[in-house]
């Protein structure tokens, strides 16, 4: 079995490799292929589907209760800011650059090595399988979500996802829905008390001021904001409909169902969910995975970003190397003492995990 240090400066190489090849959502395939080298170079069967490559661990064993371990290798694109080619993966300062390299490249090898050393142990309590997912910067319908039905039950996930290593136990779920306000055209110059724009004033009103009751111990308070508006062709024509988009942020009190009917009990316009699958989740504190990083130091928080723990209904945990506030950013970057760092607390905090069990 490889050292940890080998599996380490494998896993780095790897990442420099996958932030040199382009993937953006839908367009991960050449980055699966980089997955499939890496499974094939230690010896691990593998499958795949559209972008998406996973693998189980050797002694899989139908009577046991399965873990996930999950990150993605999709992108989203370059903003304009970078100074740096976004594809060209160098050490500077102890940082990787690349476009990917937080987000959420460092943690997907870091998982990927840690997979490796967990692969050909025996009398494991825990299955293991490994999805290197794409889509899931795009929310897309052939990403982590498609896989779900190739695999067995899943009791418990750890998802990759830059946390700075900290215990994400909560993620916020996402419901957007397009909101139309109807009312009669006319010509500007004459009287109309139907004017669809006027109408979507106390619409959007309701949606600045409205307070759902419940509240998060981890996520907080369910979070409405009013993303975009859209209405009218030219000035002197009252248009006849005025189109919203409504971002919200779901905590674990609450369904995006529930979401969805408070809204339409309160607003008056014509309301479409544009996904009802991207739910809030969770791991109670008191999980073997949670207490295992808590006896390391970690600490935990709830996540208001979006991961690909919203399509599952098991228990999960965001936990990964890199920082957040480093995602989408401009000459992005991760530092290779992060991942180093990973690595080894991904191995301490499954090994203990396994430990409780045995």
């Amino acid at each position: 079995m490889k050292n940890i240090q080998i599996l380490t400066k494998e896993a780095i190489s790897l990442l420099e490799s996958l932030i040199e090849t382009p993937s953006f959502s839908s367009e991960e395939d050449k980055t699966a292929v980089l997955i499939e080298n890496w499974f094939n170079s230690n010896d691990i069967p593998f499958k795949r589907e559209n972008n998406n490559v996973w693998a189980y661990n050797k002694h899989f064993d139908a009577t046991k209760p399965t873990l996930l371990l999950n990150s993605h290798h999709d992108t989203v694109r370059p903003n304009q800011a970078y100074t740096n080619d976004p594809f060209n993966a160098f050490v500077k300062d102890g940082k990787l650059f690349g476009l990917g390299s937080n987000d959420a490249g460092g943690c997907l090898v870091s998982l990927l090595a840690t997979f490796v050393h967990f692969y050909a142990k025996e009398n494991l309590p825990y299955n293991i399988v490994i999805v290197g997912s794409a889509e899931e910067e795009s929310s897309g319908k052939n990403g982590l979500n498609s896989v779900l039905k190739h695999l067995p039950e899943l009791d418990c996930a750890i998802v990759g996802e830059p946390t700075l290593m900290q215990l994400a136990i909560a993620e916020k779920g996402l419901l957007v829905l397009d909101v139309k306000i109807k009312g009669t055209s006319s010509h500007a110059a004459h009287q109309n008390d139907d004017n669809a724009i006027y109408k979507a004033i106390p619409v959007m009103e309701w949606f600045k001021n409205y307070t759902f009751d419940k509240i998060s111990e981890q996520l907080g308070p369910v979070k409405m904001t009013v993303t975009q508006i859209n209405a009218g062709k030219q000035h002197n024509v009252v248009p006849s409909e005025c189109d919203l988009v409504i971002d919200i942020r779901v905590n674990d009190c609450y369904t995006n169902h529930e979401i969805l009917q408070i809204v339409k009990d309160n607003v008056n316009a014509e309301i479409t969910p544009r996904s009802m699958n991207l739910s809030s989740s969770s791991i109670p504190e008191s999980h073997g995975l949670v207490q295992a990083g808590i006896a390391l130091g970690r600490t935990t928080y709830g996540s208001p970003t979006l991961s690909d723990q919203s399509v599952l209904s098991c228990k999960s945990l965001k936990l990964g190397p890199g920082d957040t506030l480093r995602s989408h950013s401009a000459d992005e970057f991760i530092y290779i003492n992060e991942i180093e760092e990973g690595i080894k607390l991904y191995i301490k905090i499954l090994g203990d995990f396994f430990k409780t069990i045995e």
